[in-house]
């Protein structure tokens, strides 16, 4: 039951947006015995910027969970913000402080990363292809700057990309980073961070036949557990991450920032009231 000393995470996102997080996180919260619960709001982007302010002035509110396409707005409401955040240009995350002041950060590309490494394959000193720079894109390449050497992204939007890639460099001076390409051969792991794959008809976003079959592909796509790129990369040999485990590892990520411990995406899978793949 919740009552006045139950601590909120508000859940904002579109009106229209299908909010499962609550069916992750609290029947979590009800087994860990925290009394905590994520609730959905649905706010129009037009409301925003004046609905946020408001809303963390409610005395049980403490933390955020930010969805589209409210994650880019969010960057200049935070009172500070993390690098992960600032390079993405994005933030899915805020936490308020015990003085009030608000601080944001970005943790899809966490979640991307814990699910590689959760697997076994090293990131540090590879080479990283990520086809897109939108909403999944850019945090991904962002969370992955800091262990990789080499990281090659590519985008039809030429604006967003070179911003990306600037923010990337002004950052990690040392990283090679590169837009000139969206030729997949040679590199050590694959990102597809593009709609492609929604539809069991759209076309691989990149030849298959252009990679090795140890290069490991991962998929943020979440409609389908295997989307046509990761059915013929499997087909192939090669390592994969659906793009649901991305999901499932990033909500750690975000128990830890705000203060709940932490918990394996294994555990949470295990009390989730929504079955993904």
């Amino acid at each position: 039951m919740i009552t006045g000393k139950t601590t909120l995470i508000a859940h904002l996102g579109y009106p229209t947006e299908a909010f499962k997080a609550p069916m992750i996180y609290n029947p979590w919260f009800d087994k860990q015995g925290i009394d905590a619960v994520v609730v959905p709001m649905g706010v129009k982007p037009e409301d925003y910027v004046a609905f946020l302010p408001q809303l963390f002035k409610l005395t049980n509110i403490r933390d955020a969970l930010v969805t589209m396409p409210h994650k880019i707005t969010t960057v200049s409401l935070m009172d500070e913000i993390s690098p992960t955040a600032r390079i993405a240009g994005a933030c899915n995350a805020i936490l308020k402080r015990p003085d009030g002041t608000l601080i944001g950060d970005q943790f899809d590309g966490a979640g991307f990363v814990r699910g590689v490494e959760r697997k076994g394959r090293v990131l540090k000193g590879t080479r990283v292809f990520v086809l897109g720079s939108g909403g999944m894109g850019s945090p991904i390449a962002a969370s992955l700057a800091a262990g990789v050497s080499e990281l090659a992204v590519f985008d039809m939007n030429t604006a967003s990309v070179e911003g990306l890639a600037q923010r990337l460099r002004d950052h990690y001076p040392q990283l090679i980073v590169r837009t000139d390409t969206k030729d997949p051969h040679g590199f050590d792991v694959i990102v597809n961070a593009t709609p492609l794959g929604m539809k069991d008809t759209d076309p691989l976003p990149f030849d298959i036949d252009r990679i090795a079959p140890d290069t490991f592909v991962g998929e943020v796509v979440m409609k389908s557990e295997f989307t046509p790129l990761l059915r013929a990369a499997k087909a192939k040999g090669c390592p994969i991450q659906v793009g649901t485990d991305m999901l499932f590892e990033m909500i750690p990520a975000y128990l830890e920032f705000f203060g709940y411990g932490t918990a394996t995406a294994d555990d949470l899978r295990s009390v989730a009231q929504i079955k993904y793949a």
